[in-house]
């Protein structure tokens, strides 16, 4: 079975209820939030939570407004859920800090693929291996046990996927890495979702690494397949 704690934050009560059941079955501690209130209150009662589920329309603060605030003082995983075709509040999600997010209406067992994902990869970080070394190549520089990036000696400040992805690029530099490869790569599971996920977290990463975003020199496209990290940037 598995273990812990997770909090729902949605105004739907037949999503919380579905979602929350099968998350008990799973042997998660579940929290339910009815809206973006309850959500702000639960999480500032000091209670630690291991995962967050987000809807982004909800009455008071939004799923947006919390995962903004949550990522400013935590790297705890995020999924924000979204309606069918609201491609800019995806997009806008992972700006604000969300590391996945699944579209409405979505089966609940596809919530629970993500949901085990964001653990595993959580513990694959925390793990002796992955704390072992020092990442340099070019002007980058990544330390994995106080979890620091630098670029030209200077620090950035990164979330987790974004350090996750810079760590990825950097530890192959000059190996091509196709869209889906690198969300596999980071979530450590097969990878069927939107593609433009990756796009965004590029993006999101080339705003804190390069010296002029729009004309990038470290991490490349690669037209038609994907990105590399170069390290003569």
């Amino acid at each position: 079975m598995s273990s812990g704690r997770i909090l729902i934050a949605d105004d739907e009560p037949s999503v919380r209820d579905s979602v929350g059941y099968a998350l008990l079955q799973e042997g998660f501690d579940v929290t339910a939030a009815a809206d973006g209130d309850e959500a702000s209150e639960l999480l500032g009662n000091g209670i630690p939570y291991d995962l967050l589920i987000l809807d982004i329309m909800m009455p008071g603060p939004s799923g947006l407004d919390i995962c903004r605030d949550v990522r400013s003082r935590s790297a705890v995983p995020i999924i924000v859920l979204t309606a069918k075709d609201a491609e800019v509040d995806k997009v806008v999600g992972l700006e604000v800090g969300a590391d996945d997010y699944v579209t409405k209406p979505f089966s609940v067992r596809e919530l629970l693929g993500r949901v085990r994902a964001q653990l595993r990869r959580r513990e694959l970080d925390r793990s002796p291996l992955a704390q072992a070394v020092k990442i340099e190549a070019g002007p980058v520089s990544i330390d994995l046990v106080r979890h620091v990036a630098t670029v030209r000696e200077m620090p950035v400040n990164l979330t987790r996927s974004e350090f996750q992805l810079l760590r990825l690029l950097v530890g192959r530099p000059g190996e091509v890495f196709a869209r889906a490869q690198i969300m596999e790569e980071l979530w450590q599971t097969e990878f069927d979702g939107d593609e433009r996920a990756c796009d965004v977290h590029i993006s999101n990463l080339r705003q804190k690494v390069e010296r002029d975003p729009q004309r990038p020199e470290l991490v490349l496209t690669v037209r038609g397949v994907g990105y590399k990290f170069n390290p003569d940037g």
